[in-house]
């Protein structure tokens, strides 16, 4: 049975990730995925302006267009919780501490605020895509324009002995932002 997955990504780097490395992983799990980058701004007349998150109703207006040619995919999105703009679903009534409830409870209310359609999986990335990339040193050094980077992100990396896929304790100043 083959399955799709629309996803609603915030900017290049995640719409290359879906591309370049999900998309691969899952094509023999017929699970076909399909990025769609955000768009920030529409002009009447050339390109429009794609990348970032600017406000929630221009958020709400992409995914409802993906929605709408979505048939029975799966939708979800790719964003970066980590300054994610104060008028999404959720973010005035936030638990007070930690980042992970934090982020859950925003997409809880993402669905809310969409009838909770079944096709519907919000994802917030706890902190920017890019710490996602420390979970990899070799890779992430091989796509660098400097190779031989291995041993000094494996130095950043053992900073974070406990529980490195969310980068806790990045900084004081990211963890009391969150």
């Amino acid at each position: 049975m083959t399955r799709r997955a629309l996803i609603l990504v915030e900017g290049q780097t995640e719409e290359r990730f879906v591309k370049d490395v999900l998309v691969p992983a899952f094509v023999n799990k017929n699970l076909f995925m399909t990025p769609t980058l955000l768009v920030t701004k529409r002009v009447k007349d050339g390109t429009n302006f794609k990348g970032g998150v600017t406000n929630y109703a221009k958020f709400k207006n992409d995914l409802l267009r993906l929605f709408s040619g979505a048939g029975d995919a799966l939708v979800t999105t790719m964003l970066d919780y980590y300054r994610l703009p104060q008028d999404f679903p959720g973010m005035d009534t936030r638990p007070p501490t930690g980042g992970e409830p934090r982020a859950l409870h925003v997409e809880v209310q993402m669905a809310v605020d969409m009838d909770s359609p079944l096709n519907y999986l919000p994802f917030l990335a706890l902190h920017e895509f890019e710490a996602w990339l420390f979970s990899s040193p070799n890779e992430l050094s091989s796509a660098m324009t400097e190779g031989g980077k291995q041993s000094e992100l494996k130095s950043i990396l053992s900073t974070f002995p406990l529980r490195r896929q969310s980068m806790n304790g990045l900084t004081p100043l990211l963890q009391s932002e969150l």
